[in-house]
């Protein structure tokens, strides 16, 4: 599976938990559009078909490459 960039994939869920904030304070009761589109690019990034366990899936991908030395990171290499 393609490993997507890690800022990519950290703009993609900071943009779809706030695209669910968003709509939490509107009490719209469903996903904006953005949302889905933003659930959707996740869904396909991390290889999953559920927004949530895309977002798990996300959230260990960004602290596995937090935690990765600086050189491993810098070279691209998980």
């Amino acid at each position: 599976m393609l490993m997507p960039h890690p800022a990519v994939l950290r703009r993609l869920v900071e943009e779809y938990e706030s695209a669910r904030a968003e709509d939490a304070e509107t009490g719209a009761g469903r996903a904006s559009p953005r949302a889905q589109d933003l659930a959707y690019t996740l869904c396909v990034s991390t290889g999953t078909r559920d927004v949530r366990q895309a977002l798990e899936i996300a959230h260990g991908m960004l602290a596995a490459t937090s935690e990765a030395p600086a050189e491993a990171r810098h070279l691209g290499v998980p």
